[in-house]
């Protein structure tokens, strides 16, 4: 990933914790078909490994998961934030012009050989612990083990496993940090005019990583 110093993001427990915050990572590997992606729900394990471990699980009628069997190597993408930037955001425009529009985006890739999983045991346990992420803070949370075991048994044999050990992690948070003062205070107030919660949300990143 091409990496300008200012927006890279080297500390680990960051990018896991953003992570943790973006699950739906996009699954990318290659094969005899040549390259596959799919968007894939991941738990992340920190403690398992140098960077930590990521488990998930795909259909068994997506080939990615033969392909992962052949040629293990894996890529996946967590995509955080993301707004356009107007140059017309940037006090600058008004100086000499010499302004083009961009996009800010904050970014986490992690890369790992991959393990293919078939135990159903392996299986049952991932699907119950990525349940229990997503489920736990709901009124009445939903639990794997409210359906009936045999349905769950059933719908296991339709899953396989995926188990990346990430051997190396980027992270990028492209947040205008390589503007001057004034234009990250222009594109601040620009995002909080669009009133949408995207733009609030790379608002509160232009805030945290350039320091307006």
């Amino acid at each position: 990933m091409y990496q300008p110093p200012a927006f890279r993001e080297t500390d680990v427990a960051t990018q896991q914790a953003f992570i943790a915050a973006h699950p739906l990572g996009l699954l990318i590997s290659g094969g005899a078909a040549g390259l596959l992606a799919n968007p894939i729900p991941f738990m992340l394990y920190p403690g398992e490994g140098r960077f930590g471990t990521l488990r998930a699980h795909l259909s068994r009628a997506n080939a990615q998961w033969q392909a992962l069997a052949e040629a293990p190597g894996a890529l996946v993408v967590f995509q955080g934030a993301e707004h356009y930037i107007t140059p017309s955001w940037y006090p600058q425009k008004a100086v000499d012009g010499k302004v083009v529009p961009t996009w800010n985006y904050a970014v986490v890739q992690a890369r790992g050989t991959a393990r293919v999983v078939e135990d159903a045991g392996w299986l049952l346990a991932n699907v119950a612990a990525l349940t229990d992420r997503h489920e736990g803070g709901r009124p009445q949370p939903w639990a794997v083990s409210d359906a009936p075991d045999a349905f769950i048994a059933g719908q296991l044999k339709g899953i396989v496993g995926i188990e990346i050990e990430i051997s190396g992690l980027e992270g990028k948070f492209k947040a205008s940090q390589n503007r001057v003062e004034a234009d990250r205070a222009g594109v601040a107030a620009g995002l909080a005019a669009e009133a949408s919660p995207e733009a609030a949300a790379m608002r509160e990143l232009v805030k945290a990583r350039g320091g307006v």
